[in-house]
């Protein structure tokens, strides 16, 4: 036990309140670094500001671990903040709890209808959020919170942390996201990281984490091995969660999860895996196109996905080189991706596939130091590589549509290379996450003197997300897609709405995954891909 939850560790804002916000910050302001606040506190709406900010609005990740399991904190809690469990920290609670499991809420209207008179068919997309025209927002009015704990801190922990620290600030929410807590096994690190980030508290037993009173909900960024695990106990603890991808390591532990989920959205709890990319305006603005039937009948899926960190031979042997680890290599890390965007765009899923993969760096460096993607060698010897560096698949649909797909970690000179094409009997659409403000489109029906590719500049209020964004013309980023995830997430919870991509929709890509190395293990045989369990909410 630390010395915060004995109630002697030092808490550097007294009388803090972790669940209602309401406790003044007294050291300087590390945003501005100079005049403190003394007006009424833009995040809360309640209490006054005279000093600290823990919300650095930096997302650099100084972490050295992604992961967090057991193991016990001995120092101090220097977490600005920090609230630990209620009664027994150095900053009890002075009020009644606001932030429980909260009932049924407005939902936000989900985004409008396409611009212009070529592309005004489309309806709204099918898989969006619902809910009720936007009522005219109270200033004076507090939502109740939701807090959040999440598991893992580096590079994917960074990047929610963004979405939590953002959805509330720049979408009207039906609930507040409260950043309650962040675990990882490295004291210091993890602590460091709750200063960086904006978490209130930091924890180095995630079992610790699910336990305490302000989190109801479980946002899970470790590596894949200690998914399963993890989301159970908070499902089983009352707890809804959110994981990242892929699900999991294998089809069982993948099934295990949906079907604890399953029984969890019977008590009320709900579970998400965060394929982000879905978030993408212009992908979701591609998926209104596609459902709308702009593009007729489908005939081909093309994607590719192709990064080149691991290239140099003696890039050493991190936790994404290890199956254990890992599940797989680029199969798991960008085919997840790919294979779930695909057959959320095309609107159905894989019947089969037949498969390639190839590990062209057979042995590399033992790892010292790493940092999100980046890594040093320890110069302690050498180890096998477990996992695929590179997967190519053709596939597929279940309408008979054929699917073509790509991923590699040692593409020289792809950083972030996600391409998607999808053909159909009336048009066309594509996409680059490079220049992802952009969707290409082709209107099949219009005469050929005139007809071809037009850029579509995905930043208007119209398209989906950005009603709460900038004005046209100005971009989003990488990071805007882990915002909408956030801001998507409570909606459903406050709504009681089946979150999508949903457990099952993880499952259903950890199966195409699982077909993939059989394939591939078997001559490039074709392979049939286990349909999804079909999922409905209680009654």
């Amino acid at each position: 036990m630390d010395e915060s939850e004995t109630g002697t560790g030092t808490d550097a804002h007294p009388g803090t309140n972790a669940d209602t916000g309401t406790a003044a910050h007294t050291g300087p302001d590390r945003q501005t670094g100079t005049a403190p606040r003394t007006g009424t506190d833009v995040d809360t709406g309640t209490a006054p500001r005279t000093g600290t900010d823990v919300d650095t609005g930096t997302d650099v990740d100084t972490g050295t671990d992604a992961d967090a399991g057991p193991g016990a904190d001995t120092g101090t809690d220097a977490a600005p903040g920090t609230n630990r469990h209620p009664g027994t920290g150095s900053a009890p609670h002075t009020g009644p709890h606001t932030s429980a499991r909260p009932g049924p809420q407005p939902a936000h209207p989900a985004p409008g209808a396409i611009p212009g008179p070529a592309l005004a068919a489309p309806g709204p997309d099918p898989d969006a959020t619902p809910g009720p025209a936007p009522a005219t927002p109270d200033p004076a009015a507090t939502p109740p919170t939701l807090g959040v704990g999440m598991v893992g801190y580096a590079f994917m922990g960074a990047a929610h942390s963004q979405g939590w620290r953002t959805a509330g600030r720049v979408f009207d929410l039906p609930l507040r996201p409260v950043m309650a807590a962040v675990c990882g096994r490295d004291p210091d690190a993890v602590r460091a990281a709750a200063r960086r980030h904006g978490w209130a508290a930091a924890e180095t037993d995630w079992r610790a984490l699910i336990a305490r009173d302000d989190v109801q909900l479980v946002d899970i960024c470790t590596p894949g091995d200690s998914h399963a695990e993890i989301a159970i106990a908070a499902l089983e603890a009352g707890k809804h969660v959110l994981c990242e991808k892929p699900l999991a390591n294998t089809v069982a532990e993948a099934e295990a999860m949906t079907e604890a989920a399953r029984r969890a959205r019977e008590r009320g709890q709900l579970a998400m895996v965060g394929f982000n990319y879905r978030r993408v305006p212009a992908l979701a603005f591609a998926r209104r196109l596609v459902a709308s039937g702009r593009l007729g009948t489908l005939r081909h899926v093309r994607v590719t996905y192709l990064q080149d960190w691991i290239t140099d031979p003696e890039f050493p042997l991190v936790w994404r080189l290890r199956k254990e680890r890992a599940g797989s290599g680029a199969l798991g890390d960008l085919g997840a991706h790919i294979v779930d965007l695909a057959q959320h765009l095309a609107g159905e899923q894989l019947a089969g596939v037949s498969a390639l993969t190839e590990t062209f760096v057979k042995e590399r460096p033992l790892p010292g130091a790493a940092h999100g993607l980046s890594a040093a060698a320890d110069g302690a010897g050498r180890g096998p590589v477990t996992v695929d560096d590179a997967a190519l698949f053709t596939g597929r649909l279940a309408s008979g549509a054929l699917a073509s797909f790509e991923v590699t970690r040692v593409a020289a000179g792809r950083k972030n290379a996600l391409r998607i094409e999808l053909n159909g009997s009336l048009g066309s659409l594509s996409f680059d996450l490079e220049r992802l403000n952009e969707l290409g489109f082709h209107d099949h029906t219009e005469e050929a003197a005139v007809s071809g590719f037009r850029r579509i500049l995905v930043t208007e209020p119209e398209h989906p997300y950005l009603e709460a964004w900038w004005p046209p013309g100005h971009g989003l980023g990488y990071e805007h897609t882990f915002v909408h995830q956030a801001r998507d997430l409570v909606h459903a919870i406050a709504t009681g709405t089946d979150p999508r991509p949903s457990f099952a929709d993880g499952l259903q890509v950890q199966r195409v995954l699982a077909a993939v190395e059989d394939s591939a293990g078997h001559d490039s045989r074709y392979t049939p891909v286990e349909p999804a369990p079909v999922v409905t909410a209680p009654a």
